[in-house]
């Protein structure tokens, strides 16, 4: 996809974090928004500021969750605007502390919002956009889905989450691969953040009652929030810095995109091990004061 001006993007996760941010590059460049997200005040303020620079922008309540919002959020960006040319499936959630300690509620939150957000995202937009191209020979379009640093990596103490978005790199590649083998004028990438200043390490605040907490948080889990609260706000790469080169990815045709490329010597030596058939490396060999932190944290003998 190499021109936004004019083009119509629909964001979810669109009025806080990386997707405001999003937002502010395609308005800038000249795109049609369409913002979704669950919480409404932030989301009003967020058409607010953009209407207020002069942006094109519709919102809508939308839970990721469920396929009919999803399907609505597609057919009111329709409605309003007659086409979609880029998606972010970028609505994302975190959940931490020892795997076996995440309740049944937390994995449905989790995978529901993180997995099955994206799902439903790439199979409507998806179709969507097909359809499109057989009414436009000049049409073009991109998907973008957010994943994480954690489809690519397991640290401790954040099993949901990793399982959440190891997901959406496999059906970020599948899709990448499906598109190609059909030759469809749709470009995809995965979107792998590290340690961004975000507003993800207090997604809780949105969890829906469906999938509340039934129980006090746990040892582990109270550790987890800590340790990735304090690595969220210590961030050097901000938001903004991420929007711009998801930007830049896109209209190169990247697949994948790296905030931080110097996390992928993790990733390398993980394949190593996988290649080599040798047990998981130890993700606090260069950094064991972390671990015994966690470790004090989580009150283990």
């Amino acid at each position: 996809m190499k021109t936004f001006r004019g083009k119509v993007v629909v964001i979810t996760g669109g009025a806080s974090g990386l997707g405001r941010e999003f937002a502010n590059v395609a308005a800038r460049e000249g795109m049609k928004l369409v913002l979704a997200d669950v919480q409404a005040d932030a989301l009003q303020r967020a058409v607010d500021e953009l209407k207020a620079q002069g942006a094109s922008v519709i919102a809508q309540l939308c839970d990721v969750r469920k396929s009919e919002q999803v399907q609505a959020l597609a057919d009111a960006a329709v409605a309003e605007f007659g086409a979609v040319h880029l998606v972010f499936n970028n609505a994302g959630v975190g959940s931490g502390g020892l795997i076996w300690e995440n309740t049944e509620a937390d994995w449905e939150w989790v995978m529901g919002v993180n997995v099955w957000g994206v799902i439903h995202g790439v199979r409507i937009f998806t179709r969507l956009m097909l359809e499109a191209a057989k009414q436009d020979a000049s049409f073009e379009g991109h998907i973008v889905n957010t994943a994480s640093m954690a489809g690519l990596l397991n640290a401790p103490a954040m099993g949901v989450y990793n399982v959440s978005k190891h997901a959406v790199v496999s059906l970020s590649e599948t899709l990448y691969q499906d598109l190609q083998l059909v030759g469809a004028p749709i470009g995809a990438s995965v979107l792998c953040p590290y340690f961004v200043p975000t507003g993800i390490s207090q997604s809780h605040r949105n969890r829906p009652e469906d999938v509340r907490m039934t129980q006090g948080p746990t040892a582990s889990q109270l550790a987890a929030q800590a340790m990735t609260d304090k690595a969220v706000s210590s961030g050097k790469v901000s938001a903004q810095d991420v929007a711009e080169m998801t930007f830049k990815a896109i209209a190169n045709g990247d697949f994948y995109i790296y905030s931080h490329p110097g996390a992928l010597a993790g990733v390398q030596e993980r394949m190593q091990h996988i290649v080599a058939g040798t047990n998981p490396g130890d993700p606090y060999a260069a950094t064991p004061h972390v671990r015994e932190a966690l470790r004090a944290k989580m009150k283990l003998d």
